[in-house]
């Protein structure tokens, strides 16, 4: 154990370091998972793509128009391979998937669902929570009137055995997840993981899957995963209404204009068809054109994001050279070494995420809020930071990580000399 004279030593250097950070006067922001300007400019193409001259599809459907609520067929066709979802059975929706989750949510608490015509919100209702997690979900959720109930992921994605012990309970109705490269830890769910919740005992009989899977065209490198098809694990495992999977475009083209994307069993896409068609006449399917004369094919989505790759991963290797530079063989924090997504997890010395983030501000670098990662904002370990490299600069990106570093090594040896 380092005696408590080094300790007070290598106190002095982090505070010396630290006061030279901060003196810089820097205003750095890696607060959330946000495309960098170069990433949207990719798609600034978009913009011109339809004209009032030429605002038909493929299949002569005027897209100035009312209608067609489940989105343009042709995009869907698109998307279809690459989400593991047959074209019938996904819909293409407005910019924001989180619109999408908080409107299936509102659905079943009112009206109950395809499986299960009992209003969820007829009674008490929870929601399972992997942790570390992403905090719209969270947030969503609580907002809602859900219980949200922890559970805990390794290597594999969430828990099984802890999943099922609450799922025991039927006010249980769900578990949020987000199968690739997961917010914040860039967690990938194994098939066999995958086919165990599809397979997962649960007291509710409609029990679940809200499967986000926001990040799974979100490639660093160019050996990666593919998607699972829970649709057909699900189906195979006698549920096939158990998936509620969304996606969207909105950090694959320009964040504020993308497209969403909902897919189920049958039997849930005719439930939400149907209640969705009570609230909307359509969704933006000029929009819609647009990204289906930009991307083409789905060779031309893999293709585009092989360019944003070139951009973001630069990023993250920035970040994982500064940690481990700066805190390899330290003992005082461990990170995730992502193969894809927006986010790096920090997971540091119990109890000081907190202090961590407030030198951070004091010093010019914004960071996400400690608790974030965990349902109510409260991370019981104190120790988990969420790191969001994509938005900045890659010269601003390095910055930040060196006053991250910096404010680990401080509050660290602070916390170590206190005991």
């Amino acid at each position: 154990m380092t005696s408590t004279p080094d300790l007070e030593s290598e106190l002095e250097q982090a505070s010396r370091a630290y006061e030279e950070f901060a003196s810089r006067g820097l205003a750095l922001d890696i607060t959330r998972g946000k495309p960098g300007s170069e990433q949207l400019d990719l798609s600034d193409a978009l913009l011109g793509l339809v004209t009032g001259e030429d605002a038909r599809t493929p299949s002569g459907v005027d897209a100035r128009n009312y209608g067609g609520i489940d989105g343009l067929i042709e995009l869907r066709e698109i998307f279809s391979p690459l989400l593991k979802v047959p074209a019938d059975q996904l819909l293409a929706g407005g910019n924001a998937s989180l619109t999408l989750m908080g409107q299936a949510l509102t659905f079943a608490l009112l009206h109950g669902t395809a499986v299960d015509g009992t209003p969820w919100g007829a009674g008490p209702h929870k929601l399972l929570c992997p942790v570390p997690g992403y905090d719209r979900h969270f947030t969503l959720a609580e907002s809602l009137g859900f219980e949200l109930l922890s559970i805990p992921m390794d290597d594999e994605g969430p828990v099984v055995a802890e999943a099922q012990r609450l799922a025991e309970d039927p006010s249980v109705k769900g578990m949020w997840l987000v199968p690739m490269y997961s917010n914040p830890t860039g967690i990938t769910i194994t098939e066999e993981r995958a086919a165990e919740l599809a397979a997962m005992p649960a007291a509710a009989p409609d029990f679940t899957l809200l499967w986000d899977n926001a990040y799974g065209l979100h490639h660093l490198r160019e050996t990666h995963p593919e998607p699972v098809d829970i649709l057909s694990l699900c189906a195979e495992a006698g549920h096939p209404e158990r998936p509620w999977i969304f996606a969207s475009t909105s950090k694959i083209t320009h964040a504020g204009a993308g497209v969403s994307f909902f897919g189920a069993g049958p039997e849930t896409m005719r439930w939400f068809i149907a209640n969705l068609g009570k609230i909307a006449i359509g969704p933006d399917k000029v929009n819609q054109l647009r990204h289906l004369r930009f991307f083409g094919d789905a060779d031309g989505v893999v293709a585009h994001m092989r360019k944003h790759a070139e951009i973001i991963a630069p990023k993250f290797d920035a970040v994982l050279d500064a940690l481990e530079q700066g805190l390899g063989g330290t003992e005082l924090a461990t990170w995730t070494k992502p193969d894809g997504g927006y986010f790096i997890t920090l997971t540091t010395l119990e109890g000081t995420a907190e202090r961590i983030v407030k030198l951070a501000a004091e010093a010019g670098v914004k960071l996400t809020p400690a608790g974030a990662t965990h349902p109510y904002g409260i991370d019981p370990a104190g120790n988990v930071i969420r790191i969001a490299p994509t938005m900045p600069s890659l010269a601003d990106v390095e910055l930040a990580a060196e006053g991250l570093v910096a404010c680990v090594k401080l509050a660290s040896y602070e916390k170590l000399l206190a005991g």
